[in-house]
């Protein structure tokens, strides 16, 4: 092993990424993930429980984030655009990361295991997101319908951002969605 070097997180998610983009993500092992990152299994094995965590382990910050943001927007301002500024708001810290989310997505497109395991943390972030609206006072089913909607806005607009050659934002990507779901329901 080489010296100390910082940022071991940071190191075996791209060496992470890196092994599952060329050999796969069933045939890449930890002991394989924590050599090209030139660090130890012991070190893999203490910043995440097994190797789907490098790809998931981000989750439960990012619902922090999506909750938070959206119980301190204004009463004011409607459920689905709250909704939709929570998402905003993440796709700024998503930003920084466009290369490393573009490959996250292909390895988990690439494996059933893994997509079954990002959709229930999609249903598991609407469910928070549920329950936020709930306790900003909008009802059932409205409450529901909105954070089912806001996370659809948001993986359509996702999906875009890492799929698309130009330099749009995240950010605009989900506005954009909004807007196409708002003219949708309008019947326009």
């Amino acid at each position: 092993m080489s010296r100390w070097e910082p940022d071991a997180r940071g190191r075996l998610e791209r060496a992470a990424l890196e092994l599952y983009s060329e050999r796969g993500f069933e045939q890449t092992t930890v002991a394989e993930i924590a050599a090209r990152a030139g660090l130890t299994e012991r070190t893999f094995f203490r910043h995440f429980a097994d190797k789907r965590e490098v790809l998931f382990g981000g989750a439960g910050q990012l619902q922090d984030l999506l909750v938070s943001t959206l119980a301190s927007t204004p009463d004011s301002v409607a459920p689905i655009d709250a909704v939709a500024a929570a998402f905003e708001a993440a796709s700024v810290l998503l930003e920084e990361r466009r290369a490393y989310s573009g490959m996250r997505q292909a390895t988990i497109a690439a494996n059933l295991d893994l997509l079954e395991r990002e959709l229930v943390k999609l249903a598991t972030l609407s469910a928070a997101l549920a329950g936020t609206l709930r306790e900003r006072g909008v009802a059932e089913p409205a409450a529901s319908l909105t954070a089912e909607a806001g996370v659809s806005i948001f993986k359509i607009a996702f999906g875009r951002w890492v799929s698309e050659t130009n330099q749009r934002t995240l950010g605009q990507l989900i506005r954009e969605s909004l807007d196409e779901l708002k003219a949708v329901t309008a019947g326009r």
